[in-house]
């Protein structure tokens, strides 16, 4: 593979992995201020307990995802970022004589 080619590849993906966890944290900063921001109005114990797992359900499976979409990425990075950048520079290439 062109030396370029893999830089850019480089690039790409640990610009996804980076805005991926981005969006993890995000996700667990939002997440907690709206369970204590809403926590003390709940007066029914199973409705706390709903709401907690509910909350705790829904970050683990999120970050979850978010872990496995980058461990693909990272196991299959040369096919999938080296079709992007075909794409990418096709209208580059279209454009030379």
């Amino acid at each position: 593979m062109d030396p370029s080619v893999s830089a850019r590849i480089q690039s790409m993906f640990a610009r996804d992995r980076a805005m991926a966890l981005v969006f993890v944290a995000a996700l667990w900063v939002t997440i907690t201020f709206v369970y204590f921001a809403i926590s003390p109005l709940i007066d029914s114990g199973a409705l706390r307990v709903t709401l907690t797992l509910g909350a705790l359900l829904l970050l683990l499976f999120n970050t979850m995802s978010m872990f496995a979409m980058i461990r693909h990425y990272r196991e299959d990075r040369d096919h999938i970022y080296g079709l992007d950048i075909r794409h990418l520079d096709e209208p580059e290439q279209r454009e030379r004589p």
